[in-house]
């Protein structure tokens, strides 16, 4: 359930039709789901993200504490780069994912919408005799997406963490309302989502289920730092890198584009020449109608399922790309 303090203000805005599931809080779209893709594949826009966490971490030790419990190699991170890590299990599953940044005083991270307390627990949990103070800073700070190649202008003293795929901002909620009204137009979740399957980036929670490991879904050397230990989860990490091959793997999905509705997450993928009847070999993980492509998914198969497989999703025929080789 999402906290009144993030429900976003821009949901009042002309045209704004609300987000659902785990995007409650913001807006889906408003008014024009395909126009809003293009824009923002064209570098305009923002999109409004302030139903996200945003979790800060200070103090000296902030970067060798922080070494010690995420998947990616933060020691020496530089102030200013951007870089995304994972928190794994005991037995190397996926539990949380932050999207990083280091003003040079703090980290900043934003992380899916309502995990922020979980994460927050874990890192109190772990704190020990370390010089670190872990806070929860959604009630003051709103996320906000700018594409790539955008013009717009940020204030002085916003936190930016800065992406090949566009720049986040760590903006005063309080500021939301302006910024968005000076750097518009608002842009929907829906479409973010759009190029975010497009662009095969997987989501925690939605291409992530409760025993996902880093390499079914392509994290290895993006979120997955493979030169450091010394962090939970890493043992089966390592094992399966040197050792062996995952059980699934991320495939992306061009969907008839005759059917009506979309696959929604969970549908079972089949080999189309066993029909629907046949054996659930994967599931559909995010799906999206898309400005250029018409509807695409993304979805995690088994590993042996072959990549030239015509597949089902539901009732409807897919043709696959390999995103994670088998």
């Amino acid at each position: 359930m999402q906290r009144h303090s993030t429900i976003s203000p821009l949901l009042s805005l002309p045209g704004a039709v609300p987000a659902e599931g785990r995007d409650e809080g913001v807006a889906a779209h408003y008014g024009d789901l395909f126009r809003e893709q293009r824009a923002l594949a064209d570098g305009t826009g923002l999109v409004d993200l302030s139903h996200r966490g945003v979790v800060t971490v200070s103090g000296p030790d902030r970067l060798s504490w922080l070494h010690l419990l995420l998947t990616q190699h933060v020691s020496d991170l530089p102030a200013g780069q951007a870089t995304e890590a994972l928190i794994l299990s005991a037995h190397g599953h996926i539990e949380h994912a932050l999207y990083l940044v280091d003003d040079g005083e703090t980290v900043w991270a934003h992380v899916e919408p309502g995990t922020q307390e979980a994460l927050i627990a874990y890192l109190e949990s772990m704190k020990f005799f370390y010089r670190v103070e872990v806070a929860d800073r959604t009630d003051e700070f709103a996320v906000v997406y700018l594409p790539a190649g955008s013009i717009a202008e940020v204030p002085d003293g916003v936190v930016v963490r800065e992406t090949p795929q566009g720049r986040d901002l760590f903006l005063p909620r309080r500021d939301l309302e302006s910024y968005a009204a000076a750097n518009g137009p608002a842009i929907g979740v829906l479409a973010h989502e759009a190029l975010r399957v497009e662009a095969h980036r997987p989501r925690l929670g939605f291409e992530t289920d409760h025993r996902t490991i880093p390499h079914e879904i392509g994290l290895i050397g993006t979120a997955v730092h493979l030169q450091k230990g010394c962090y939970r989860g890493q043992e089966t990490v390592a094992r399966v890198h040197n050792l062996g091959k995952p059980p699934r793997r991320l495939v992306f999905l061009h969907l008839d584009g005759s059917e009506v509705l979309l696959p929604g997450h969970g549908t079972p993928v089949r080999l189309a020449a066993d029909g629907e009847e046949g054996r659930q070999l994967g599931f559909i993980t995010t799906s999206a109608r898309h400005h250029e492509l018409g509807p695409i998914a993304l979805a995690l198969v088994k590993r042996n399922v072959p990549v030239d497989a015509e597949l089902l999703a539901g009732n409807t025929a897919a043709a696959q790309e390999t995103v994670v080789e088998p």
